[in-house]
Order: C-alpha cells, then structure tokens, then sequence
C-alpha cells in the first residue's frame, strides 16, 4: 500500500523559515511528480509548488522567491524549504504525488495525498 509521509509543520515566526518533507513509502515502480498543496479554512485547497521527475518545477505566485522545492528521486522523497514566511502562509499543507504502484504498473500512474502538516505563521 501506497503512503506519504509528511514532516517539518510547526509554529515559526514571521520572517522564519520551515522546511517540509515528504516520502513516498510502499511497492512503487515509479513516481511521476510530487508536490504540495495547503488549504486554509473557508479556501480551496491550492498548489504551492511540484516537481516532477526530471526536476522540472512550478510554483504558486506567492510562493516564488521564497519557497524551494527539490526531490531526491532515490529516496522517494519531496522537500519544500520556506523562507519569509508571512502569517498569510499558515495552513494545512499536504503532499501531493503522482506515481505507479507495482501493482497497478498497467493502468498507469496514479494521485496520492498526503494527511497533512499544520504550518503556523504567528508572533
């Protein structure tokens, strides 16, 4: 069974800095992309930023020039490091990938979700 692990949510001041991580665990023949995503109450959830396996990134337009994503395709695993933060950044943040498990190598790729990490932006 597939799961995605997430860690590195917590209280920061702003202007702090956060990194979040997320690995991919489970029979898979192959991870597509992976990312993140952060809902706040009363909003639909939104893309912060992916990266897929050739390292081609993307991001929201609040996130750029503060937020970084990177992987490590041999770990299975997504990094986002946030700088600057600003108190408008808390939310839930959940990973997001898009991967074949080895038992469904013939239908093709499939979208997992994370259970989410609380990031809090707050003086």
């Amino acid at each position: 069974q597939v799961q995605l692990v997430e860690s590195g949510g917590g209280l920061v001041q702003p202007g702090g800095s956060l990194t979040l991580s997320c690995t991919a665990s489970g029979r898979i023949f192959s991870v597509d992309s992976m990312g993140w995503y952060r809902r706040t109450p009363g909003k639909e959830r939104e893309l912060v930023a992916r990266i897929n396996s050739g390292g081609s990134t993307s991001y929201a337009d609040s996130a750029k020039g503060r937020f970084t994503i990177s992987g490590d395709n041999a770990k299975r695993t997504v990094y986002l490091r946030m700088n600057s933060l600003k108190p408008e950044d808390t939310a839930v943040y959940y990973c997001n990938a898009v991967l074949t498990p080895i038992a469904l190598i013939v239908t093709g790729p499939r979208e997992y979700w994370g259970q989410g990490t609380q990031v809090t932006v707050s003086s």
